[in-house]
């Protein structure tokens, strides 16, 4: 079957009633919730969802139907840059999807949730329109704070929708891109600097591991700090490579490495032999794997 893997970032992670309701839409819509991953110091939540094009795309409307319902930017604060009430939209194809199927619906479908709410969205990764639009992190630059500046120059219009941010939602970016892993490292500081440094020494822009995005910031709810990352191409760059560099970049500042986690879900093969104890996981991190999940059909919507 054509699958495609749908995982909104949604600003909210601290509302248990909010966030529930999210995934209650998702689950109606007939799409195969996966996972729900939230985080109160990114005031975020990660849903990932699996189904064939119909069923995502009406998944992805049912969830900004509800959202934009339950949150206001305008009240919002998190360590985790965004400029959307459902900040970013990646569409990532399973089995014999292609990229570029998952190109054409993230532009179907943004071009509906925008008309349906009016809401700026651009498009990024490969479904971005322009270089310079490419990249999530120049798209999200400025925040929802710094948006109606940035989407009255003309080189920001957007993709789609008005050129002035929603009042309450700001704005959205969808795309297609290739599995990326969301992987957070927790250090045994309190110290937002140590964070930040080791986050410059291995992040590809700064001139460390390709492949690597990484900024650090603080847990102020749990009193440490953390360096979080995306991994845009584990097999090129692995989270034990990864961990490996944040753990000597820590020891060289004289800080303990407190453990790691995984953000939403990750393929088999980047969990292979002892792996996930060299990284310090939490003893449940298997049930964080992909194909474990799209396999437990007993507990969860169809996927058709």
């Amino acid at each position: 079957m054509a699958l495609i893997e749908c995982i909104p970032n949604v600003s909210e992670g601290r509302r248990a009633g909010a966030i529930e309701a999210c995934a209650r839409a998702i689950r109606e819509s007939g799409a195969h919730l996966l996972d729900v991953s939230s985080d109160r110091a990114h005031n975020r939540t990660v849903y990932s969802f699996a189904g064939t094009a119909p069923a995502i795309q009406a998944a992805v409307l049912a969830l900004f139907d509800r959202a934009l319902a339950e949150i206001d930017l305008r009240q919002h604060s998190g360590v985790h840059p965004r400029i959307g009430a459902v900040d970013v939209v990646p569409f990532v194809p399973l089995g014999g999807t292609t990229i570029a199927d998952c190109a054409a619906l993230a532009k179907t479908t943004a071009a509906e949730v925008s008309s349906r709410h009016q809401l700026p969205i651009f498009l990024y990764e490969q479904s971005a329109t322009a270089t310079s639009r490419r990249n999530l992190e120049d798209i999200r630059r400025g925040g929802f704070e710094g948006l109606a500046a940035k989407l009255a120059r003309p080189e920001w219009r957007p993709d789609f929708g008005p050129s002035a941010p929603h009042p309450t939602a700001g704005a959205s970016v969808f795309g297609a891109r290739t599995t990326l892993i969301a992987y957070n490292i927790n250090l045994a500081t309190a110290e937002t600097a140590i964070a930040k440094g080791i986050a410059a020494a291995v992040r590809e822009s700064s001139g460390g591991l390709p492949y690597v995005k990484a900024m650090g910031v603080a847990l102020a709810d749990r009193g440490i700090v953390q360096v979080s990352m995306n991994l845009t191409n584990y097999r090129k760059t692995s989270m034990v490579q990864v961990f490996d560099a944040v753990k000597r970049e820590a020891t060289r500042r004289g800080v303990a490495v407190l453990g790691s986690e995984i953000v939403g879900l990750v393929p088999a093969d980047a969990l292979r032999e002892d792996a996930a104890r060299h990284l310090q996981l939490p003893e449940a991190v298997e049930d964080q794997i992909l194909e474990t999940r799209l396999n437990r059909r007993d507990r969860e919507p169809s996927l058709d």
